[in-house]
């Protein structure tokens, strides 16, 4: 029988210079040559995967931990294991994976979940050391399909002093990480979770806010520092969003940002927004994005307060006349309810918007 972490063989080194095993070494893939598919898998995983009468428990494959986690179904096994796992079971998986096995792991289809798990039931001890055997690689496992997961949920559960060494490894790297499948991930997750003071690399995030709300994956991390971050760190980034505001609008992903703005930003900003959008509401309100700015506009505005003021009121008259049957009702709906107290202003504004609807 082949010994724990034997069917690996010697570790490659991935394209970004930290430790892999090679794609068809692994256990339980699908390969073209299934004889060497089998011949690399142990006894023990050929009685698991089928065996299926059997109670297997977590000491029955104890030392060979490393290949079950590389297999799709040993590695779901030991998930669901740890779950309710004795303090000595998690501890011999433990001793199993790291240091030795922990980077291949976290980098694999299959394993990446397993050291996840280790991560969610683990002492705060062993979620140390696990973190430890990453660090030095943080940003080559950030932009990696699988290691990215595995540095989101450390995130959650390390120490704020280790939080903020994976931090540092990245803030060289932040905007390549931004606009990376997966490191932007990585990056809205460092900002949800660890302290404002240690987040420097917000500041490289200034004089790229356009760049980045035009961005696919730049639009949600911007939304993030504006949700989570306090105002002395997102105050430059919105003053500089509010200079290209119009074109923001029209943008298949600069809009998410507006909306954003609209709907969790301060009044003083949302009223920015608003005021923009007079004299540009009937073209904007035909654009296939900026529409979506305005419909949010209209539903997050104080209507009383457009009701009553004759800029704002004539966009309201404008929304209801190019509004589609879905948004009209939306807005009736909102304003319908003041109609009554409008009633009492004999002002031109509130009588041409009753007209109109």
């Amino acid at each position: 029988m082949l010994h724990n972490g034997a069917m690996y063989g010697h570790a490659a080194l991935n394209a970004h210079g930290i430790p892999f095993y090679h794609q068809n070494a692994r256990p339980g893939r699908r390969h073209d040559n299934s004889e060497a598919t089998l011949a690399l898998r142990s006894p023990l995983l050929d009685e698991f995967r089928a065996n299926k009468t059997r109670k297997w428990e977590l000491r029955d494959i104890f030392g060979y931990v490393v290949e079950f986690s590389g297999d799709q179904h040993g590695s779901r096994f030991i998930q669901q294991k740890l779950e309710t796992a004795t303090s000595e079971e998690k501890q011999i998986v433990f001793d199993e994976i790291v240091p030795h096995n922990a980077l291949q792991l976290i980098q694999d289809v299959f394993g990446n979940y397993v050291i996840q798990k280790l991560f969610e039931h683990g002492t705060q001890v062993q979620k140390t050391i696990l973190a430890n055997t990453m660090e030095g690689h943080i940003l080559a496992l950030s932009l990696q399909m699988y290691g990215c997961r595995v540095v989101q949920k450390a995130v959650e559960f390390i120490l704020p002093e280790q939080q903020g060494a994976f931090v540092k490894e990245l803030d060289p790297h932040v905007l390549k990480c931004v606009k990376d499948a997966n490191g932007n991930h990585v990056i809205q997750k460092l900002i949800e979770r660890v302290a404002p003071e240690r987040l420097g690399f917000v500041n490289a995030l200034r004089g790229n806010v356009y760049d980045l709300s035009t961005h696919p994956y730049g639009c949600r991390v911007l939304q993030r520092c504006f949700e989570h971050l306090p105002e002395d760190q997102t105050r430059p980034l919105m003053d500089e969003l509010h200079k290209y505001m119009i074109n923001l609008m029209q943008d298949q992903f600069g809009n998410y940002v507006v909306q954003f703005v609209l709907e969790q930003g301060k009044p003083q900003d949302r009223g920015q927004v608003i005021a923009k959008l007079r004299g540009q509401m009937l073209n904007m309100a035909r654009h296939k994005f900026a529409s979506n700015v305005c419909e949010k506009a209209l539903v997050t505005a104080p209507i009383v307060s457009m009701m009553k003021d004759q800029f704002a009121n004539y966009v309201l008259q404008r929304a209801l006349t190019v509004a589609d049957n879905d948004q009209k009702e939306l807005l009736v709906a909102k304003i319908r309810p003041q109609l009554v107290s409008m009633r009492r202003y004999s002002s031109a504004y509130s009588k041409h918007l009753i007209s109109s609807k």
